[in-house]
């Protein structure tokens, strides 16, 4: 259980660093080095701005979910 959860862990850190790098930047920072821009071309990027935040504040609510998680299962493992 300790490696899975410590997998689902990576997997979201990896995912969170990715969704924030794509956030449209408000002073050219790394995500219009990246490609920010692209994301306004598609016309319509008040709809893809707001999947990208929907998208990104699920996987902190897994990643945040699976630090707790964690932590107790290797408290409840130190102990015992």
């Amino acid at each position: 259980m300790i490696l899975a959860t410590s997998i689902v862990l990576i997997i979201t850190s990896l995912l969170m660093i990715l969704l924030v790098l794509m956030h449209k930047g408000k002073g050219g920072g790394l995500s219009d080095m990246f490609g920010g821009g692209i994301s306004s071309s598609l016309g319509g990027s008040s709809v893809v701005e707001r999947n990208l935040d929907r998208l990104t504040i699920g996987v902190g609510i897994i990643w945040f979910g699976s630090i707790v998680v964690l932590g107790l299962l290797l408290k409840s493992n130190g102990a015992g």
